[in-house]
């Protein structure tokens, strides 16, 4: 799910944070780095792992992450820019309801296996997927909280969208209350 990690990474990051500051670009990379890890990994080796939500699909993976900024960067604009990539991926294990899969969430502490994804082989588990409903709604609820940014934002004009790909800001004030 694309839509929805971004679309919902975005809206509850710029809420809790209210940092209209923030590189986006940075915060959308964290939010799709574990599928981008872990999905291609999953389906090759899916007949070892029985799963597609692997090892970036686990709280140790965005510990490490945000343990990496902390220690690789110094205070100030470069932590800042690099932190929203840790909260990407703590906010894809969030919108994943990662904890309904704790073999997953707390791996390797509660053992070496993946919470399996309970299908035969990764065709079945892809066609699961696609034939979804829940997933295309929230692909959906995604992709119109993005539209509705990118609206509100003007991304229509070319100036704008520049600006946004060059700093990774959005001009949509957030509302301080």
């Amino acid at each position: 799910m694309l839509l929805w990690h971004i679309g919902g990474t975005v809206a509850a990051t710029r809420y809790a944070f209210r940092d209209d500051r923030m590189d986006l670009r940075f915060l959308v990379f964290g939010a799709v780095l574990p599928d981008l890890i872990d999905t291609p990994l999953g389906l090759f080796g899916f007949s070892t792992f029985g799963a597609v939500r692997l090892f970036s699909h686990s709280l140790l993976f965005g510990a490490l992450v945000m343990t990496g900024v902390v220690l690789g960067t110094r205070r100030g604009r470069p932590r800042k820019r690099w932190m929203p990539v840790a909260i990407g991926i703590l906010m894809h294990l969030f919108l994943d309801a990662m904890w309904a899969d704790p073999e997953t969430l707390w791996w390797p502490f509660l053992g070496w296996d993946f919470a399996a994804a309970g299908f035969a082989n990764a065709g079945a588990l892809i066609s699961s997927v696609v034939s979804d409903w829940r997933v295309w709604a929230l692909e959906a609820l995604g992709g119109v909280y993005l539209a509705y940014l990118a609206r509100r934002g003007n991304l229509a004009s070319r100036q704008e969208r520049e600006r946004f790909l060059k700093t990774g800001r959005i001009g949509v004030p957030i509302d301080r209350r």
